[in-house]
């Protein structure tokens, strides 16, 4: 019998993936967008007639090239690994999210090939450069990594620059879109209510756009409202940035996914910089709800953001606040961009086609190993 979703044989029994993601397991307690990415691939792959298993939430991560961590995580990860081989249950196939030099895969590779299970990546990333300096054990391990995966799925137009540089052999590059967990839209906003800004309150990039934001808000006129969701250890500068606008910015702190989805369904704009952001889900979202964004023109984001008008990065806030002024004036302007970046959401962006494009590559993968 031929499953009509996937074009794969269906299977009697549903396939047993095995998933790990060295940087930050989807269990983690912290919210960010790597950890809600995980559980999102976590259910697109389960959609397809199969059961994830999180086999491993060892966290492999150097955040700045100390060259003893790396050694003790390298020990850590050989001790997993033989504890996999010998204890893990029989898999269909082994996924790993997000693979790249300060979080490389140390455990799939082995397991894998011991156990020979067809392996593949989501989000891998080949940096070239790093292999000298303190990264240089890392950047390798994660090359070695991707060269072992049959196929990497890969995010973004930016990733894919890398990869095909440095393709190994006749290793499928496969694109996956990123995406949001569910099968329809949700409820469009009015776009009557305040601006919204959403991101995590911490030091370096996040903080870089809360600075362009109130940067750009330093020469916004009228009659405006701004509302920021979020929170973190950086929540005293963002407070102190903001402080200039008075009662015009309020703070919601860290919502939930349902209370973010309240707020999105209501707010006139979305506004976020996105300084060094990947992709971004809040863009997503954002645009699910038909909301129209404001963001710098930057790699990751493009790949995500409904086609329109966006600053370069050297053009300053002031082009921000000129995008955020025309964008505040005109309600049909507001309607017309957010019904474009809601359709494209709907087409693109989606569980239902995210799960078809994974199982496309994966199910040749399990019936070949079979």
């Amino acid at each position: 019998m031929t499953d009509l979703v996937t074009g794969a044989m269906t299977r009697l029994s549903p396939a047993r993936i095995a998933f790990y993601a060295p940087m930050k397991s989807p269990g983690h307690p912290v919210p960010s967008g790597d950890r809600e990415m995980a559980r999102n691939l976590i259910s697109i792959i389960s959609s397809g007639n199969a059961q994830v298993d999180l086999v491993t939430e060892l966290k492999v991560f150097d955040k700045t090239g100390d060259v003893a961590l790396q050694e003790v995580l390298r020990e850590k990860a050989a001790q997993e690994s033989a504890r996999l081989i010998a204890e893990m249950p029989d898999m269909d196939l082994w996924v790993t999210y997000h693979n790249y030099y300060k979080a490389p895969d140390l455990i799939g590779p082995v397991v894998a090939q011991a156990r020979a299970i067809p392996y593949v990546q989501i989000e891998s990333t080949r940096a070239a450069r790093r292999l000298q300096g303190p990264w240089a054990g890392f950047a390798q391990s994660a090359h070695d990594a991707a060269d072992a995966a049959t196929a990497i799925f890969y995010l973004t137009a930016n990733d894919l620059i890398t990869l095909e540089r440095d393709r190994f052999q006749d290793q499928a590059l496969v694109s996956l879109p990123p995406f949001l967990p569910f099968d329809t839209l949700p409820a469009a906003s009015p776009l009557t209510g305040p601006m919204l800004s959403a991101g995590m309150m911490r030091p370096g990039d996040k903080l870089a756009s809360y600075e362009i934001i109130a940067a750009a808000l330093a020469g916004l006129s009228g009659d405006w409202q701004l509302q920021i969701a979020g929170d973190g250890p950086a929540r005293a500068q963002v407070e102190a940035l903001m402080a200039p606008f008075g009662e015009r910015v309020s703070f919601l702190g860290q919502l939930s996914g349902a209370e973010l989805a309240t707020v999105y369904s209501k707010a006139s704009l979305f506004f976020w910089p996105g300084v060094n952001e990947a992709f971004g889900m809040v863009y997503l979202e954002a645009q699910s709800h038909g909301l129209p964004v404001v963001a710098q023109d930057r790699p990751g984001m493009r790949d995500v953001l409904a086609p329109g008008s966006y600053p370069a990065p050297d053009a300053g806030a002031q082009a921000l606040t000129a995008r955020l002024q025309k964008l505040l004036a005109s309600p049909q302007l507001r309607a017309q961009l957010g019904r474009g970046a809601r359709d494209r959401i709907a087409a693109r962006h989606l569980a239902p086609a995210a799960s078809q494009r994974f199982w496309q590559t994966a199910s040749p993968l399990i019936r070949r190993s079979a």
